[in-house]
C-alpha cells in the first residue's frame, strides 16, 4: 500500500462521504488540508466571511439533501466562531462535521498563537469532539465522525488537526475503502401494537409530526397512517412541511409563540396524542399542566433519552421515525376493519373555518400579516423558505403556507440572529447540487437579525448565489419589544435613527447585490415579482423590505387556553 499525504486521504474519505461542497475560511493552520483539497479536487469551496457564516451553510446544506454538511476553519478564533453554529446544529439534529486547524502538538502547552482548547470547548454542543493526535487515526477518525453524526438523532461533530499531524505521510488505499454502516434503530414491536391500541380506542386522536419526521424523510408514511387511521395530524415548527398545509387532516400548529388558534383549540379538545420526532419544546407546550391535561401521549423518538425528559408519556417507544410509522401502517392494514372518526375530523374542518386569522389588512403602515399573504401567493410549492428568530419567524411560521417536507427551513431551538442569509446560501448551493439550481430559495428576514451576517452577501454576490430576502423591518428588536410589555417597559429595543434606520437597500448595493424598499400593502406583489426576476437575472440575492407597523404584536401567552391576541377577534 502506497504512502499518501494524510490530508489527501482525508479528501478521499470527504469525497465518498458524499461531501461536494465544503464552507470555510484558510488559515495558515489548516493550509496542508486546502493544499489537498486542491490537488484532489472534487469537493468546491466557498470562502466565507465569517466562521459561524460557514457553519450556518453547511447547516442549510444538510438541511436540504439530508447528508453531512462540512464547514472549515483555521486554528483558535475560527473554532470559537464556529460554536453557535455548532450549537445550533446539535440542538436541531442537524448532521454536520466542523474541521479546525490547529497549533502543532508540542506547541499546545506554551500558549501558541491562536493555541485553543477547541475540544474541550466544543464537548457541550457536539455529538464528538476530538483532535487527531496520530496521522495514521485521521482517516478512520473522520470515517467515526461521520457515522456519528449520521446516527441515532444526528448532529454534529468536530475534528481539530494540529498542523504538524496535517503535513505526515501515512498509508492508505482509497479504492479499498467505504463508509462505515449506521445502524437502523427499530421500535419493539409490542409497544407499536400498543400504540396502535390506543389509537382505536381514541375518540379524537392527533399524531404530531416534529422535525424528526423531516430528518427521517417519514413524511409519506405519516400520510398513509394519518389517511388509513383518519387521524388529524399536528405539525411543530420544525416539522412544518411533514404534511401539506392544504391536506384535509392537517390540524396546524399548536403552541405559545408559533401557533393557530384553531390548533391549540383541536389540541384542548384532543383524548390521545401520538408524537413522533418531537420535544415539547417550552415556545409548544407552555404551561404542561393545561398541555398534558387528561389526554394521554405516545411519544416516539429515534434517541431513549429524549423520552420523558419534559414529562413521562404514557407509552414511550423508541424507533427511528420512518420505521415505526411504516410498521404501525402495516399492522393497521392487517385489522379487519379501522375505524373512522367524521364527527371529529369534521370538527377539525369546522375549527379551521371559524378560528383562522386575518391577513388581508388594507392599512398603513402595513401590518405583517399581510406580508405573508403576499407571499403566499407569490411562490409555489417548490420554493424553500429560510426564517431563524423574532417576530417575523413566529408571523411566518403562523402565516406561511407550506407544502412539502425539507422546504421550510428554520433554526428551531438554538435560534441565532444572522442565520438566514449563510443558511441559504446552503439550501441554494444543495439544490444545485441536485440539479435544481432554478429552484426558488427565498428568506423571510427581520432588520436587526439581517445585520448580524449581512457580510455573507458577498459570499452570494462572488459564486453567483440567487435568493430573494423579504425583510420586515419594524425598526424594533421585535420580540424582545413584546416581552418587555410584561414588565411595562420599553428599553434598550428601538433601533431607529435617521429617516428609517439602516439603509439596507444601500447596504445591498454595496455588495453588489439589489434591493426595493416598500411602504404601501398594494405594492408588496409588484416588489416580490421584480426580485425574483432579478434574482433569476443576476444570480445574487434581492431584497424586499417591507416597512411594517412598528409595534405590532404576535399571539403569545403562557398556557395554550390562554392566548393573548394581537388584533380583535371577529
Amino acid at each position: 500500500m502506497a504512502k499518501m499525504p494524510v490530508m489527501q486521504a482525508v479528501v478521499e474519505v470527504l469525497k465518498s462521504e458524499g461531501v461536494d461542497i465544503a464552507f470555510g475560511c484558510p488559515g495558515a493552520a489548516i493550509l496542508p488540508l486546502y493544499h489537498a483539497m486542491e490537488q484532489k479536487g472534487g469537493i468546491k469551496h466557498l470562502i466565507v466571511r465569517h466562521e459561524e457564516g460557514a457553519t450556518h451553510m453547511a447547516d442549510g446544506w444538510a438541511r436540504t439533501n439530508g447528508k453531512v454538511g462540512v464547514a472549515i476553519g483555521t486554528s483558535g478564533p475560527a473554532g470559537t466562531n464556529m460554536i453557535t453554529g455548532l450549537y445550533t446544529a446539535i440542538a436541531d439534529s442537524i448532521p454536520m462535521v466542523c474541521i479546525t486547524g490547529q497549533a502543532p502538538l508540542a506547541k499546545l502547552h506554551q500558549e501558541a498563537f491562536q493555541a485553543v482548547d477547541i475540544v474541550d470547548i466544543a464537548a457541550p454542543v457536539t455529538k464528538w469532539a476530538v483532535q487527531v493526535k496520530e496521522a495514521a487515526q485521521a482517516p478512520w477518525i473522520f470515517r467515526q465522525a461521520f457515522r456519528i453524526a449520521r446516527s441515532g438523532r444526528p448532529g454534529p461533530v468536530l475534528i481539530d488537526l494540529p498542523l504538524d499531524v496535517q503535513q505526515q505521510l501515512i498509508e492508505w488505499d482509497p479504492a479499498i475503502d467505504s463508509p462505515l454502516p449506521v445502524t437502523s434503530v427499530e421500535p419493539h414491536l409490542p409497544r407499536v401494537e400498543k400504540a396502535l391500541e390506543l389509537l382505536l380506542a381514541a375518540e379524537k386522536p392527533l399524531i404530531l409530526a416534529g422535525g424528526g419526521v423531516i430528518t427521517a424523510d417519514a413524511s409519506d408514511e405519516l400520510l398513509a397512517v394519518a389517511e388509513l387511521l383518519d387521524i388529524p395530524v399536528q405539525v411543530t415548527l420544525m416539522g412544518k412541511g411533514a404534511l401539506p398545509d392544504d391536506h384535509r387532516l392537517n390540524a396546524g400548529m399548536t403552541g405559545v409563540q408559533t401557533t393557530q388558534r384553531y390548533a391549540n383549540q383541536s389540541f384542548l379538545e384532543s383524548d390521545v396524542v401520538l408524537a413522533v420526532g418531537a420535544r415539547f419544546g417550552d415556545r409548544h407546550t407552555g404551561a404542561l399542566d393545561v398541555y398534558r391535561g387528561e389526554r394521554k401521549f405516545i411519544h416516539v423518538d429515534i434517541e431513549p433519552t429524549q423520552l420523558g425528559k419534559v414529562f413521562g408519556p404514557d407509552l414511550g417507544i423508541v424507533s427511528d421515525a420512518k420505521i415505526f410509522l411504516r410498521t404501525l401502517r402495516d399492522l393497521a392494514r392487517a385489522r379487519d376493519t379501522v375505524p373512522k372518526r367524521p364527527d371529529w375530523t369534521a370538527r377539525i374542518t369546522e375549527l379551521k373555518g371559524t378560528l383562522e386569522r386575518r391577513l388581508d389588512y388594507d392599512a398603513v403602515p402595513i401590518k405583517p400579516p399581510r406580508v405573508f399573504a403576499e407571499i403566499n401567493a407569490a411562490f409555489g410549492p417548490d420554493t424553500y423558505f429560510v426564517t431563524a428568530i423574532g417576530l417575523y419567524q413566529i408571523w411566518s411560521g403562523m402565516y406561511q403556507k407550506v407544502h412539502k417536507p425539507r422546504h421550510y427551513q428554520v433554526c428551531g431551538q438554538a435560534g441565532p440572529l444572522g442565520w438566514e442569509i449563510p443558511a441559504a446560501i446552503g439550501v441554494k448551493k444543495a439544490l444545485e447540487s441536485a440539479g435544481q439550481s432554478d429552484t426558488e430559495v427565498v428568506g423571510v428576514v427581520g432588520d436587526y437579525s439581517f445585520q448580524f451576517l449581512v457580510e455573507e452577501l458577498a459570499v452570494a454576490a462572488q459564486y453567483n448565489v440567487g435568493f430573494v430576502l423579504v425583510m420586515l423591518n419594524n425598526e424594533y428588536l421585535g420580540l424582545i419589544r413584546q416581552a418587555e410589555l410584561e414588565y411595562e417597559m420599553n428599553y434598550e429595543v428601538d433601533i431607529h435613527y435617521d429617516e428609517y434606520g439602516a439603509d439596507n437597500v444601500a447596504i445591498m448595493e454595496a455588495y453588489g447585490c439589489a434591493g426595493r424598499r416598500v411602504f404601501e400593502p398594494g405594492d408588496i406583489a409588484e416588489a416580490i415579482t421584480w426580485a425574483r426576476k432579478e434574482a433569476a437575472a443576476t444570480s445574487r440575492p434581492v431584497l424586499v423590505e417591507v416597512m411594517v407597523e412598528r409595534e405590532a404584536n404576535s399571539a403569545r401567552g403562557k398556557a395554550i387556553d390562554a392566548i393573548i391576541e394581537p388584533e380583535p377577534i371577529g
